[in-house]
């Protein structure tokens, strides 16, 4: 009876364990640089990305899906890649480097990069609604650092999702951004044809 009980439970724990072992393996999605070139000509003109300031809710690895008004769900199986203040930098960094026309942006201070002007975002709102919507509300400054003269904008971005699945709102993602960053791209030339 004992050795009956034994090989019970034995099968019980194999069970439990195998279980355990059969969970989903998690997705992970990056945010890209979208802009397309417009044809202006090239701005002469080093850039600094950052910092980047995005809502607490989302400030986490997993993606956090709108499921009905006032209720969002937070997926375990489904991660940005890096954490998204940083992705957002960079993103817009890569879409300003094609809708400018240099390759000196950058996201972080490098030795013997001297930016001439300093974009900061603050995010206020990153929504995702699976299957519908990416939205993107946004203030940013653009200041240039020599005579600290300062723009600002406010950016308001929803884009439809192409799909069900979350590469698809990934992708509508990085499209609310390139919108985004085609408005601070405005505001950087705004600023460099000001005469001094």
């Amino acid at each position: 009876m004992a050795g009956r009980i034994a090989y019970q439970i034995s099968i019980a724990l194999v069970a439990i364990v195998a279980a355990g072992c059969s969970t989903a393996p998690s997705r992970f999605y990056a945010l890209d640089s979208t802009a397309v070139a417009d044809g202006a000509p090239a701005a002469h003109a080093a850039v600094m990305v950052g910092p980047v300031t995005v809502p607490a809710a989302v400030d986490r690895p997993e993606f956090v899906v709108q499921v009905a008004p006032n209720r969002d769900e937070v997926d375990e199986f489904n991660r940005w890649v890096a954490p998204l203040n940083d992705a957002i930098a960079r993103a817009v960094a890569g879409n300003l480097v094609v809708l400018l026309g240099t390759p000196d942006v950058a996201t972080e201070t490098l030795a013997n990069f001297i930016p001439d002007y300093r974009v900061t975002i603050d995010v206020q709102r990153f929504e995702s609604i699976q299957g519908q919507a990416a939205i993107l509300e946004a203030v940013w400054n653009v200041r240039k650092m020599v005579g600290g003269q300062t723009r600002s904008g406010r950016t308001v971005a929803r884009e439809p999702v192409q799909g069900q699945g979350f590469d698809a709102l990934a992708a509508a993602h990085s499209h609310a951004i390139a919108k985004m960053s085609a408005e601070i791209a405005a505001a950087i030339r705004a600023e460099a044809e000001q005469k001094p």
